[in-house]
């Protein structure tokens, strides 16, 4: 099955930040060591993309995927009984039209954060989703166990 979100996944996405359940992104750069963020304004993009506002362009984080693409982010709603991980490959964009529509798109106290919009903006191509240890949705169409 190839990556296309489901309504479910894009809206707990979307709202993460207004809900109270932020999403966790985790990046390695050349040197493995992984590091864990928040970010507040992480969004769909399209069916198998997923944007993050970045207000300072300056961050560990861009750093890190120019060196490893690869990132991964975690989604839980205990209440709900929803908990999901992405994989992706990351990558910069500062193409003025992705960079508005990113920005626009995120929650209005992170854009009250950069109102000169000194940000840019990454997008992740999904390249698989993980749900109850199995692997529901990937790029390359496998599915089943993931290994952890």
């Amino acid at each position: 099955m190839a990556v296309e979100l489901t309504e479910e996944f894009k809206t707990a996405i979307d709202n993460a930040f207004a809900d109270g359940f932020p999403i966790i992104w985790t990046s390695a750069g050349a040197n493995g060591q992984p590091s864990l963020s928040f970010f507040g304004t992480t969004q769909t993009y399209s069916e198998h993309e997923i944007a993050i506002w970045m207000r300072t362009t300056n961050r560990g984080f861009l750093a890190r995927i120019e060196e490893n693409p690869k990132v991964a982010m975690m989604y839980r709603n205990a209440p709900a009984r929803l908990t999901f991980q992405i994989h992706g490959e990351a990558r910069r964009v500062d193409d003025p039209a992705v960079k508005k529509h990113v920005y626009e798109s995120a929650p209005e106290i992170e854009r009250n954060a950069d109102p000169d919009r000194r940000g840019t903006a990454v997008i992740v191509e999904i390249t698989r989703v993980i749900q109850r240890g199995a692997i529901v949705m990937s790029r390359e169409g496998d599915t089943g166990l993931a290994a952890d």
